[in-house]
C-alpha cells in the first residue's frame, strides 16, 4: 500500500475561474465551484462546477491533474460523463467563503477569507482534500490579489476538525457529529457566540443545542439577549427550557414579555412551576422579592445530621445553592439555619435543633435591592433568606443575584473572589 503523497496544496481563491481542460486540451470551461462531501474522515470534493446554467458536476476522478493554470482531465470530455449533486454534498464557494462559521478550538465566530485545500494520492487514487479554513486578513487579501502586502503577516487558519458552519450544508448532515462537538463548548463560550449572531444565525444554532445547553446558555448571557432567544423559539421549547431554569431567572424573562406572551408561555409550563415563577413576577423590579429565587434547601427540626444529608443528596439536583440549610417547621416558618460544613462534620445521630443557629440574617420581600448587597456585603454571606411578616421562608437571594448590583465596575471573577474572601472572614456568616 501507497503512502499518502501529497502533489500540491491550493487555496481555493488560486483557482476560482481557472479554465478546465480535456485530455485533448480544449478548454471545456472554468472552475465555478466545488462540490464537497463532508464524512467521518476528511470533508473532500467529489465533483467540479464548471459553467453556468449547467447542475451536473465533472467527477473529481477524471481530474488528472490541477495547478496555479488550470484543472486539467484525464479524458475527452463529454456531457455523458457528468453526476448532479448529490443530497449529501454541497458547494464549498457557496457553503463557507465568506461566511461566518464557529470556530469550536477558539470559542468563537470567525468569517471565513478563503479555503485551503489539498491535492493527494493515495493507492493510485487522488483526492482533493479540504484542509482548513482561512480567517484572516491575508487570506482575503490574497482574494484581491494584493496578498504581497500582507507578505510578512502570519496566515490564521482553523482546522476543518474544528469548525461548524452556522449554515446546514445539507438537511441533517453530520448533525449528530456537530451536537457533539458543540457539547464540549463551555456555556459562557456558547453564550458569547449567540449573542454575536444575527437574528437568523441564531436560530439556526439554537436548533443544534438541546434543551440543558440552551439552558446553561442563557444564564451566562444579558437579559436583553436571553429575551430575543426565547422569543426565537417556538411555544412548547420556550416553556421547555423556562420551565427547567430557575424561576428567578424564569420570571425575569416573562417580565419582559407582553403580557399576552408571557401568559401563552406559562400556560404551557407544568402547573408547579408556572405557580413559582408568577409568584416571583408578583414583586417590583426593584425589590428583594425580584431577586430571589424558590430553589432552596428547607428541612425540618427533628431530623438527624444523617438524615439531613440523605436527604440532602435528594434535593440538592434542584437547589439554587446548598452552601446554607433552612430549618423550618409545618408551616415553613424559619426556625434557623446552618451550613454545609457544618452539617457534615457533626455526629450523625445530632439533631438540627441542636446543629442550628437562630438569630438569623434575613430580610423582606420588600426591602430593596440596595439594603439586599449591604446586607450580603456586610455579613460575607453567599446567601440570604427571605420571610414574610409571619417568619415564613419565601425564597432565598444568592451572592451571584446581587453581584452587579453590589460592585457594578469590577470583573465577575474578582467580585466572587473578594465576596468568598469574606465569607471566610466572617464568624459562621449567617447569624447577626
Amino acid at each position: 500500500m501507497e503512502d499518502l503523497k501529497v502533489l500540491g496544496e491550493f487555496y481555493f481563491s488560486q483557482l476560482l475561474n481557472k479554465p478546465i481542460r480535456d485530455d485533448k486540451g480544449r478548454r471545456i470551461g472554468r472552475l465555478l465551484d466545488m462540490a464537497i462531501r463532508w464524512d467521518n474522515v476528511s470533508p473532500h470534493v467529489t465533483g467540479i462546477r464548471y459553467t453556468k446554467g449547467v447542475h451536473d458536476l465533472i467527477p473529481i476522478k477524471f481530474v488528472a491533474s490541477l495547478d496555479h493554470d488550470g484543472m486539467h482531465l484525464n479524458t475527452t470530455f463529454n456531457p455523458l460523463l457528468t453526476c448532479p449533486l448529490h443530497e449529501d454534498e454541497t458547494f464549498i464557494g457557496k457553503w463557507l467563503l465568506d461566511k461566518q462559521i464557529i470556530d469550536l478550538e477558539g470559542s468563537r465566530l470567525v468569517r471565513v477569507n478563503d479555503i485551503s485545500l489539498s491535492w493527494v494520492s493515495h493507492d493510485d487514487h487522488k483526492y482533493l482534500v479540504l484542509v482548513a479554513v482561512d480567517i484572516g486578513v491575508r487570506g482575503l487579501f490574497r482574494r484581491l490579489g494584493v496578498e504581497f502586502f500582507l507578505s510578512r503577516i502570519e496566515n490564521k487558519f482553523v482546522g476543518c476538525q474544528y469548525i461548524k458552519p452556522l449554515e446546514n450544508r445539507t438537511s441533517a448532515l453530520q448533525l449528530t457529529r456537530e451536537k457533539e462537538q458543540l457539547r464540549q463548548l463551555h456555556p459562557a463560550d456558547i453564550a458569547d457566540l449567540i449573542e454575536d449572531m444575527d437574528y437568523k444565525q441564531r436560530a439556526t444554532f439554537l436548533d443544534a443545542l438541546d434543551s440543558q445547553q440552551a439552558i446553561d446558555a442563557l444564564a451566562e448571557m444579558e437579559l436583553d439577549v436571553q429575551v430575543e432567544v426565547i422569543t426565537q423559539m417556538d411555544e412548547e421549547r420556550a416553556s421547555d427550557i423556562l420551565e427547567e431554569m430557575p424561576p428567578d431567572e424564569a420570571a425575569d424573562i416573562l417580565s419582559e414579555l407582553s403580557s399576552e406572551k408571557s401568559e401563552e408561555l406559562l400556560s404551557l409550563m407544568e402547573s408547579d412551576d408556572a405557580e413559582d415563577v408568577r409568584e416571583l413576577m408578583q414583586y417590583e423590579e426593584d425589590t428583594a422579592g425580584s431577586l430571589m429565587t424558590t430553589e432552596y434547601i428547607g428541612l425540618p427540626i427533628w431530623i438527624t445530621a444523617e438524615q439531613a444529608i440523605n436527604e440532602l443528596r435528594r434535593l440538592a439536583p434542584e437547589a439554587e445553592t446548598i452552601y446554607y440549610l433552612y430549618v423550618v417547621d409545618e408551616q415553613e416558618t424559619l426556625e434557623g439555619v446552618l451550613s454545609l460544613r457544618e452539617l457534615i462534620i457533626a455526629s450523625p445521630e445530632t439533631t438540627l435543633r441542636d446543629l442550628m443557629h437562630t438569630k438569623i440574617v434575613k430580610i423582606s420581600p420588600y426591602d430593596d435591592h440596595e439594603k439586599v448587597a449591604d446586607i450580603i456585603h456586610k455579613y460575607g454571606l453567599l446567601a440570604v433568606p427571605v420571610v414574610n411578616a409571619q417568619d415564613q421562608i419565601l425564597g432565598i437571594i444568592t451572592v451571584d443575584d446581587v453581584l452587579e448590583l453590589l460592585m457594578p465596575d469590577r470583573p465577575r471573577v474578582e467580585i466572587y473572589s473578594t465576596l468568598i474572601a469574606r465569607r471566610r472572614q466572617a464568624k459562621g456568616g449567617h447569624s447577626e
